[in-house]
């Protein structure tokens, strides 16, 4: 009998928090093979129905009822997509009506709170420090290093940049970075235009085949690439994050959510959340 099961996830807007908890409660589930499909901004009758109509044709093309993960604010849009032949979980009706009780308070109901503009100053906030990380990235500038909350420095390809996108773009955090190169493990000290903001500084290695192989994907056959450079700028690179009392964090067989967490708990950085 085939593992494969087909899951919706569906929402009155983006759809990426039920998405993310989701996933989160499917990864538990190993050996079955999940085929996801997301349906957003699912907002009238009409494409309820159109949705209950993709739920069923999978029901049938599987012979397994698909399973639906749903955030719809509205009670009536919800119960009329519960009536799809589905495992159908709401995660509204799981956590408000709880909540409700407890706090002695209905809900507003309204879509999108999430991922709206409902709070200017956190959205402006997070805009910036896109800006801010796209601007400061690789080391491209200097300037302004005072008003970063983190500055993540490691060698090429350490991950230094998808990290600092995602700390801008999740948390509303001010990350810039900056490459360790051997032209910086001559002397064995920090970059001059670091050293005023050590206490920013945190670091990314990550293992040396691992490199090789990321690296080799955009220059084969280089020294860049190769093992032994890798091995050296690496073993260089822990030595100057070690006397200089650098935090790290070996990023090989992390996620970028796990690196940024672990960085954000570890700096204790403000996040601007919504």
């Amino acid at each position: 009998m085939s593992n494969r099961r087909t899951v919706f996830f569906i929402s009155d807007r983006t759809g990426i928090t039920v998405e993310m908890l989701g996933n989160s409660l499917l990864t538990q589930f190993e050996g079955i093979d999940f085929q996801r499909t997301t349906l957003p901004f699912v907002d009238t009758p009409e494409k309820i129905d159109q949705a209950i109509e993709q739920i069923n044709a999978a029901g049938v093309r599987d012979g397994k009822r698909p399973i639906v993960l749903s955030s719809m604010v509205d009670d009536a849009m919800s119960g009329r997509l519960g009536t799809a032949d589905a495992l159908f979980l709401d995660f509204f009706q799981v956590f408000i009506a709880p909540l409700e009780a407890e706090l002695g308070l209905k809900s507003t109901h309204a879509a999108g709170r999430s991922h709206g503009v409902t709070n200017s100053s956190a959205y402006l906030a997070r805009i910036e420090a896109i800006n801010y990380s796209l601007a400061h990235d690789d080391g491209q500038t200097t300037k302004d290093l005072k008003n970063a909350q983190v500055i993540l420095v490691g060698v090429s390809r350490s991950g230094k940049t998808p990290t600092a996108l995602y700390l801008a773009l999740q948390f509303g955090i001010k990350a810039a970075n900056f490459p360790l190169t051997p032209d910086d493990f001559g002397d064995g000290k920090l970059p001059l235009s670091l050293r005023p903001f050590r206490h920013k500084l945190f670091g990314l290695t990550i293992k040396p085949d691992r490199l090789t192989r990321i690296r080799s994907e955009r220059r084969p056959e280089s020294t860049y690439a190769s093992l032994a450079n890798c091995q050296f700028e690496i073993r260089e690179a822990e030595t100057m994050m070690q006397r200089e009392g650098i935090p790290a964090l070996d990023t090989t067989t992390r996620s970028i959510e796990e690196i940024a967490t672990t960085i954000v708990h570890h700096a204790k950085l403000q996040r601007h959340l919504f």
